[in-house]
């Protein structure tokens, strides 16, 4: 019985251990606001959205609108990721890793492309990512 006891109490405690704390949680440095495989545009690019007026177009997205306030547009950058058009499915884009200097803000950016062979869906389609920077330096992406 007081094996049982022990081992409840030490995977109680491991557990704990692993939770992230609510600030932590809530100081991310970016969040993807969508990532779809559809929508996007038909040529590759990658835009940064710093400006008031920039952003204040992104929430014309219905997927958007809810995700973008005010005070983003003072205290956030914003980025679109459009891999362009792609004759299948099984295309992705999105954030690799995103590294904080003292001046800016270094983004590596991940593109899938569907596995030799494999099954995908036979249409047209146009990855795309957009995502809340929530930090006002430079931002360059790779």
């Amino acid at each position: 019985m007081k094996k049982v006891i022990l081992s409840v109490l030490a995977v109680t405690l491991a557990a704990c251990g692993d939770t992230p704390s609510i600030s932590s949680a809530t100081n991310k440095l970016y969040e993807v606001l969508t990532q779809q495989t559809n929508g996007g545009s038909k040529i590759r690019f990658f835009k940064v959205l710093s400006e008031p007026n920039d952003i204040k177009m992104l929430q014309i997205d219905e997927n958007l609108t809810n995700k973008i306030n005010k005070a983003d547009f003072y205290a956030s950058n914003f980025i679109i990721l459009n891999m362009g058009e792609k004759t299948t499915g099984g295309y992705s884009i999105g954030i690799d890793n995103l590294v904080e200097t003292d001046k800016n803000i270094v983004i590596t950016v991940k593109e899938t492309n569907p596995e030799p062979g494999s099954m995908v869906s036979q249409a047209f389609t146009t990855p795309f990512c957009v995502a809340k920077i929530n930090s006002k330096k430079e931002i360059i992406i790779k």
